[in-house]
């Protein structure tokens, strides 16, 4: 298109255009120029070799023949001339070879359709969450923080697949938004950083239906196609205000796939009245039935490794892998090169006739 529009402009070059528009693909390209059959360039090397062998037996042949004239003549103008007729004779067939290895030029422009997920965090802030899984350990919401930044960071960031509009809830006794939905990573992690449980006795509490809920509602003026929720507790429902099954229908209502995460052990020890040390599964309460009823999964991870399997997981189940569409406007430039091809060859027979030929 820019070396079209340096010869012509106005109305001829649009038709000009639409005579050698092309629909071949581009196979090989060499210094910005793009060739659709770019094996007759390996014609070159033979076509500059049978042109030079051409003319060195004319010469041969010639130089056997006795010049009848002035022995002057062979040091004339003309005769030193006689080395022009093959150089632009071997030119021309040279146009010719690159016009069949039909140059292109034109534009390839790239379009990405790169809407993501929107993904909703909801960690519990409850008292409980300050325990350690063991003596000396770090916190369970020191350890669920880093797993889920994480996860917060690579969904966010992701430059092979869609990237992700994040926000993150924490929830005790009440909910709150603490991160509107964002692409901003460095925002959610600062947040997240300074983030810790809830110390005040009447704020503490698990609001599992209430932190639902609120993510619901934000969810619910989402215009991504994919709306995901995942909630992480370490207990059942304590607040009781909205009640998590309530919760999960408003979800599937606004079609909200929820993940729910249970950080805790798998069994509990407990004493009896008597002194006896027995083993109890642990409760979940309603947390597979959300996540059953949202189409989503529901996990128990019981240490930081089985939290980030977890968490693997759902990035795996939720993916939106990038869309890129290709626009291709391209022009064939053979016909500018074979006219000339064509006047050189004829200039070359012309000075072959003329000042380029010897005399028997």
């Amino acid at each position: 298109m820019i070396l079209l529009g340096a010869f012509f402009s106005g109305p001829p070059a649009l038709i000009v255009q639409d005579l050698v528009r092309s629909t071949a693909e581009e196979r090989w390209s060499l210094f910005g120029v793009a060739f659709a059959d770019p094996w007759f360039l390996t014609l070159i090397p033979l076509a500059i070799f049978l042109t030079w062998r051409g003319s060195e037996a004319r010469r041969v042949a010639e130089a056997r023949v006795p010049t009848i004239g002035d022995p002057k003549l062979a040091g004339s103008a003309s005769s030193k001339l006689v080395w022009l007729a093959p150089i632009v004779r071997m030119l021309s067939v040279l146009l010719v070879i690159v016009g069949l290895s039909r140059p292109l030029e034109g534009r390839v422009s790239t379009s990405q359709e790169t809407e993501g997920i929107d993904i909703a965090l909801l960690l519990d802030r409850s008292s409980s969450m300050d325990q350690r899984e063991r003596a000396g350990g770090p916190r369970r919401f020191d350890m669920v923080k880093d797993v889920v930044a994480d996860f917060a960071k690579r969904r966010m960031t992701d430059e092979e697949n869609a990237r992700d509009n994040v926000a993150l809830f924490g929830f005790a006794r009440y909910a709150e938004l603490l991160v509107p939905f964002t692409l901003d990573s460095d925002a959610l992690q600062g947040v997240l950083s300074t983030l810790d449980v809830e110390t005040e006795q009447l704020l503490d509490g698990t609001a599992i239906g209430g932190g639902l809920m609120e993510a619901v509602d934000v969810l619910r003026g989402s215009e991504a196609e994919s709306r995901v929720a995942i909630l992480l507790t370490d207990g059942e429902e304590t607040a009781h205000e909205i009640e998590p099954m309530k919760a999960a229908k408003a979800a599937v209502e606004a079609r909200v796939r929820v993940y729910t995460v249970f950080a805790g052990p798998r069994e509990i020890l407990t004493r009896t009245m008597f002194g006896d040390v027995r083993r109890r599964r642990a409760e979940v309460g309603d947390l597979p039935a959300i996540a059953e009823m949202t189409g989503g999964r529901f996990f128990h991870a019981e240490s930081q490794e089985e939290l980030e399997d977890a968490y693997e997981a759902i990035e795996t189940l939720e993916r939106t892998p990038r869309k890129e569409e290709r626009f291709a406007e391209r022009y064939d430039l053979y016909p500018f090169l074979i006219a000339p091809a064509l006047l050189l060859y004829l200039l070359s027979w012309i000075l072959g006739a003329t000042v380029g030929r010897r005399l028997p």
